[in-house]
């Protein structure tokens, strides 16, 4: 039997353009690179802990570049892919078969997040690895932005838009792991926070960090009022010292492709 067709949650052309926006704004120096640096030092911590010392291996959405540079400083052979690539890189659809197998890790970072068929990436991305290959997927998940969430629904009122993204959690990513056929399957979750001192500041970093609306269906424009509305509710949630503290909670998906593991759908 077919699998059903995964629902249309997010706007495949949004995503582009939101993801390519992205790396515009992040050639500036004082451009936010919090969230990419965090996922990308942690997959160099995990690979240490691991012992883990691929020879070739794909990394996607690694804006800053760290973990491409530190991995070819070890020997690696290194595949960039963006979903809005710039020179030297890769165009990848995540939904897609990826163009080459055999790697030896595969790593994702905060790309995995704003797809429609997240059950039918993992699998591509197990499919291109080479046996006893890693792979590690990294995302903002299940808790994220709880500030914004708080706000916007405090700005909406009785009329909630569609506004946030719907998130993955870790007991989630753990059963999508064990589907999709990987051994030793991980998934966890860590916080990182971050105090913002006005609401144009916060979406500002999100933006730059490819974390703006890509859905499908989002709510209409906030206009003049509603954007003041939002302003009081961000100054309402304010501390002693008039920031908000904003939350990011880094999903991490992570498992081996070993034999005789069938996917189970």
């Amino acid at each position: 039997m077919a699998s059903p067709t995964p629902p249309t949650i997010f706007a495949p052309a949004r995503r582009r353009a939101m993801r390519g926006r992205m790396r515009v704004l992040e050639r500036r120096p004082d451009a936010p690179r919090f969230l990419a640096e965090d996922m990308a030092e942690d997959v160099l911590d995990r690979l240490a802990f691991l012992r883990h010392h691929p020879q070739r291996a794909l990394v996607v959405g690694d804006a800053t570049g760290l973990l491409a540079e530190a991995l070819t400083a070890q020997g690696c052979k290194v595949v960039r892919a963006d979903p809005a690539p710039v020179a030297g890189e890769l165009a990848i659809d995540e939904e897609q078969p990826l163009p080459d197998q055999g790697f030896e890790l595969i790593a994702q970072l905060g790309t995995l997040a704003t797809i429609n068929d997240l059950p039918g990436a993992m699998l591509h991305i197990r499919r291109a690895l080479a046996p006893d290959g890693l792979a590690v997927m990294s995302l903002c998940g299940a808790g994220s932005v709880p500030s914004l969430r708080q706000i916007m629904a405090e700005t909406d009122g009785d009329r909630p838009a569609a506004r946030i993204h719907p998130q993955v959690d870790v007991r989630a990513g753990g059963d999508l792991l064990q589907r999709c056929g990987f051994a030793e399957p991980m998934s966890d979750s860590r916080m990182l926070d971050v105090r913002y001192s006005s609401l144009r500041r916060l979406v500002a970093d999100l933006r730059a960090q490819g974390l703006g609306n890509c859905l499908a269906r989002p709510g209409p424009l906030l206009g003049k009022a509603g954007l003041a509305r939002a302003e009081a509710a961000f100054a309402a949630l304010a501390d002693g010292d008039g920031r908000v503290t904003e939350r990011f909670a880094i999903l991490t998906m992570s498992g081996w492709n070993k034999a005789l593991r069938p996917p189970k759908f």
